[in-house]
């Protein structure tokens, strides 16, 4: 399951040495819907190997404002605290796949 990101734990999580998936989502965007079962799968298959999680923007909003977060949904890709990637709009499994393999 992917893990709730929210602005209280994001800070340390994307501070470690793992890469970190975080899909900013809100429940009411018809797109973020398409792309939760991407992100459960993700978060699934990279279990102790990446952080993949959900971020709501509803909820919080500090992660998003420093990510310059506009449009959702939005992937970014984090490594100890450097914003290596980002996707905007539904991303295809593989594409999100094939950048993670990338990145880590």
């Amino acid at each position: 399951m992917a893990m709730q990101i929210t602005d209280q734990n994001a800070p340390e999580l994307i501070a470690g040495d793992k890469l970190v998936v975080i899909d900013f989502w809100a429940p009411w965007c018809g797109p973020c819907q398409r792309m939760t079962p991407i992100i459960e799968t993700l978060a699934e298959k990279y279990e102790g190997k990446a952080i993949v999680g959900k971020y709501n923007v509803d909820e919080n909003e500090d992660l998003a404002g420093q990510f310059g977060v506009r449009n959702i949904p939005f992937l970014v890709f984090v490594k100890s605290g450097e914003l290596k990637h980002k996707f905007v709009g539904v991303t295809p499994l593989a594409e999100v796949e094939a950048k993670i393999n990338e990145l880590m």
